[in-house]
């Protein structure tokens, strides 16, 4: 629901020019949406246990509808039928290393310490070659995302797995932690699909 929420919004916004004016055409609106985002993303992760479950998925909401907004620009840059073939490329990707990680015996706990200081690193670098602006160190870059958030997804589908398995009933507290987990998911789909579209959508710049 939050990835068909999200792409709703982002094609509505790209096919209004005042609407891509309105954001785009003023940096401290881009600014804006990103703080908006982070925080929505604190602070939902945050208080989630103080948060009603109504709430919850009201932030979780509105910050894929922002999100949709911010993407918008995808629909500028490339071709419709270049987002298509990688949207249907990151969800089989996706798919299957849910699967993995849903079914995995072995445990992918250390996995999970080594992605999230790669995360850091990818984060930097990133920031660094908004600089430097190289188009090697960005093909490099996401590559290495585009890895990354294959091995999240399967970490991610185990940890949910696990935390899921602890409930012992259909409570509120367990729906927030069913409401968590898809939030989290949501995440690696939209990063998996950004790499990945920053690989194979360049010819259609």
């Amino acid at each position: 629901l939050a990835l068909f929420i999200t792409g709703i919004c982002a094609y509505g916004v790209a096919t209004s020019p005042a609407l891509l004016q309105l954001v785009f055409g003023n940096s401290a609106a881009i600014w804006v949406l990103f703080i908006a985002e982070l925080g929505l993303v604190f602070y939902t992760t945050a208080r989630i246990n103080r948060l009603s479950l109504s709430t919850a998925t009201t932030l979780f909401i509105i910050y894929s509808a922002l999100n949709g907004v911010t993407l918008s620009s995808i629909f500028v840059v490339y071709a419709m039928t270049s987002i298509a073939k990688v949207f249907f490329i990151t969800a089989g990707t996706f798919a299957a290393m849910a699967f993995v990680g849903y079914t995995t015996k072995k445990d992918l706990t250390r996995f999970g310490g080594i992605a999230m200081m790669l995360l850091i690193g990818l984060i930097i670098a990133s920031l660094v070659n908004m600089f430097v602006q190289s188009s090697m160190l960005d093909l490099v870059l996401s590559y290495i995302g585009v890895v990354l958030f294959v091995g999240l997804t399967a970490w991610d589908s185990q940890q949910i797995k696990r935390a899921l398995a602890m409930q012992t009933d259909m409570s509120e507290d367990s729906q927030k932690v069913a409401l968590l987990g898809a939030l989290t998911l949501y995440l690696d789909f939209i990063n998996l699909f950004l790499y990945l579209l920053r690989i194979f959508g360049r010819s259609d710049n």
